[in-house]
């Protein structure tokens, strides 16, 4: 039985609220083009703001618990590392190299 997907504003890959990359997310596209059709409608219509606006306030984000939708190729079916796969951010590795030589 495959899982349904649920639309949410994305916690990693956002410029101001996370609706154009829960977008694309969502629908598997390039976040890139929803901004783009979002300055285009702004420009051209007008709406555009109000329309990001409104997803703003109506889309919930993506809850703290789900895995990073960059990260999700590196997880198996149940959310469990594959092995030999690094997915710790390089920022929270701990540094096994020793101390350094200018110590």
């Amino acid at each position: 039985m495959s899982e349904t997907k649920k639309l949410y504003r994305s916690r990693t890959n956002r410029k101001i609220a996370g609706v154009c990359g829960g977008l694309g997310d969502y629908f598997d596209i390039d976040p890139t083009l929803i901004r783009l059709a979002i300055v285009f409608f702004t420009l051209w219509w007008g709406g555009g703001l109000l329309l990001y606006a409104i997803a703003w306030f109506i889309i919930p984000e993506e809850p703290e618990g789900a895995p990073a939708e960059a990260e999700s190729h590196l997880l198996t079916d149940d959310n469990q590392p594959i092995p030999g796969q690094n997915i710790i951010p390089d920022s929270e590795q701990k540094d096994e190299s020793g101390p350094s030589p200018d110590a």
